[in-house]
């Protein structure tokens, strides 16, 4: 048992569902150690937060017979990104500083509990950007945790940590895994009995090319963006009118209703009156200036047939109600203006 006779030594775990940060666990269980996780959530995360992975990292929690605390790190990841220190990704991804923020999240929870030092399921070289030698090392710099943060998985490959030097844990403990094949992963997986091991692969819509867009235009137009206006550009197709004004046409019922939910006071929404189609939404202090293109393009992504002029429900700013026709918009017309 680390520390000797008498109660277990407590380390803090970053867990993500996946099967490292799982393996992660296990290594340091192995060990004697009393495991702690933290499950880091933000607004550009690709699935349902109300239930979806935060059940699921709940269920990971539950079989690994760790507790769990979840930290939301919301406006002030949104201000983050509005100019990270560290730079983006391929995409809109601020990975390194992205992970500086988790592992400060994991620094407080150390503290709370008296924990001796901090994991993670990182492996050296699988991500380009934030988890090479001196990626691993600014992160740990950022935030505050130097010597503090064990990545049990490839430990034995970087230098020593302060748990390491103190006789905590021993080097030869340590995993030596390196890029991204999974084969050594799947074998410790069967070893452990994690069963149905997740597959790699994140969950940050940022690192997504066509979500990336969609938040580099938000960003660039809008000075300082909500959880609300993140919230948006997770559905429908949208479009950019001009500088002040934007577009977001529902592609299905789902997404119609999540449009009028995330629908704000200063909003106009949309919808075909006689014909099964979407729900829109203009945004945006220029919005009112385009009810006419928007109503065209809403036709066009409605059941309505060509050529037919429509009756289109508008709901203004501030509750008001009115109704507009309008012919379903040609391609060529309204093409330039999409997103994605």
């Amino acid at each position: 048992m680390p520390g000797g006779e008498g109660k277990k030594k407590k380390v803090v775990a970053l867990l993500s569902g996946g099967l490292d940060s799982q393996l992660a666990v296990k290594m340091m269980q192995k060990q004697g150690f009393e495991v702690s996780a933290v499950a880091i959530k933000t607004p550009f995360c690709d699935f349902d937060c109300g239930r979806g992975c935060g059940f699921e990292i709940r269920g990971r929690a539950d079989d690994l017979g760790v507790d769990l605390k979840t930290v939301y790190l919301g406006e002030e990841y949104i201000r983050m990104l509005k100019g990270p220190k560290h730079g983006f990704g391929a995409g809109m991804n601020p990975c390194i500083d992205c992970r500086a923020m988790m592992f400060e999240a994991a620094k407080e929870r150390m503290a709370e509990i008296g924990a001796e030092f901090v994991i993670s399921g990182e492996v050296l070289g699988q991500r380009p950007m934030s988890q090479h030698g001196p990626a691993l090392r600014t992160i740990e710099r950022e935030s505050g945790l130097e010597g503090k943060i064990v990545r049990p998985l490839s430990a034995a490959l970087l230098p020593p940590t302060d748990p390491e030097r103190d006789g905590l844990i021993r080097r030869e403990d340590l995993g030596m895994i390196r890029g991204r094949r999974r084969k050594d992963q799947l074998g410790m997986a069967k070893e452990y009995g994690i069963e149905d091991p997740p597959n790699a692969g994140g969950g940050c819509l940022l690192t997504d090319p066509a979500f990336g867009r969609r938040a580099k235009d938000l960003f660039a137009h809008t000075p300082d963006p909500t959880v609300n206006d993140i919230d948006l550009l997770k559905v429908g197709r949208h479009f950019r009118l001009d500088a002040s004004a934007k577009l977001v046409v529902g592609r299905d019922h789902k997404e119609n209703q999540v449009i009028g939910a995330l629908a704000l006071p200063g909003d106009v929404l949309l919808e075909v009156r006689d014909h099964v189609g979407p729900t829109s939404l203009l945004r945006g202090p220029g919005a009112a200036a385009h009810e006419g293109t928007a109503a065209a393009v809403t036709v066009r992504y409605s059941d309505a047939p060509d050529g037919e002029g429509c009756a289109v429900s508008v709901t203004r700013a501030g509750g008001e109600k009115a109704e507009i026709t309008a012919e379903g918009a040609a391609e060529g017309s309204y093409a330039r203006y999409r997103l994605s």
